[in-house]
């Protein structure tokens, strides 16, 4: 048999092995809309701007973050409880396809975010700004600017984006994982565990406040 004969159906599987993966991955954003609608607006927004602090802000945020939580909050089978436990967004992300969540997670990020104001007095807002930029090199603690970015953009499918989110949820986030219960960001759970009540505090005021 000529390698051609073998060669070319094996390109053409992985062309169209290629396509369907790329298939997989379209998203509609008009059906995310009406599914934010109907599953989120309550607690997030309409356009994923939360007014209430307890409920982070979704707009702007990368949706393969946000994909990436909701898979998070998913039953897995087997499991005694999902990965990032939180009953509320368990119920809801448990009826939602893997589509479904592809196509909200998507409307979110095409949304305009309306960031959060910066709080705490001057002395605070400067220790946060020295953690975000610096670290805490005496506690091993890494800038948090290292991966989230210097404006706190993150990065796209690795960091999520921070810069306006409530001060309120991005400190209790950074408790949840110092105290273990949140436990999908295990590079998080080692930082915030080495950072006391004031820098988290300071830190996140400051990541608030961050344009």
């Amino acid at each position: 048999m000529k390698l051609s004969k073998i060669i070319f159906p094996i390109i053409t599987l992985s062309l169209s092995l290629l396509s369907l993966s790329a298939q997989a991955q379209k998203v509609d954003i008009t059906k995310g809309q009406n599914i934010a609608g109907q599953v989120c607006a309550a607690c997030h927004g309409a356009d994923g701007n939360s007014t209430a602090a307890a409920n982070p802000k979704l707009a702007a945020q990368h949706a393969d973050y946000l994909y990436k939580q909701l898979v998070n909050f998913k039953m897995k089978t087997g499991a005694k409880e999902p990965e990032r436990s939180n009953a509320v967004m368990t119920g809801f992300a448990n009826a939602l396809s893997e589509q479904d969540m592809r196509d909200v997670a998507a409307f979110f990020q095409s949304q305009k975010l309306k960031p959060a104001a910066g709080k705490g007095d001057k002395n605070s807002q400067l220790l946060g700004q020295r953690i975000y930029r610096g670290g805490i090199a005496e506690k091993n603690v890494p800038a948090c600017a290292a991966c989230h970015g210097p404006t706190g953009a993150g990065i796209p499918s690795q960091y999520p984006r921070i810069a306006g989110q409530f001060g309120e949820y991005t400190e209790a986030q950074m408790i949840a994982f110092r105290q273990g219960t949140r436990r999908n960001g295990p590079m998080m759970m080692a930082i915030a565990a080495r950072m006391s009540d004031q820098e988290i505090k300071a830190v996140s005021d400051y990541i608030a406040a961050l344009r």
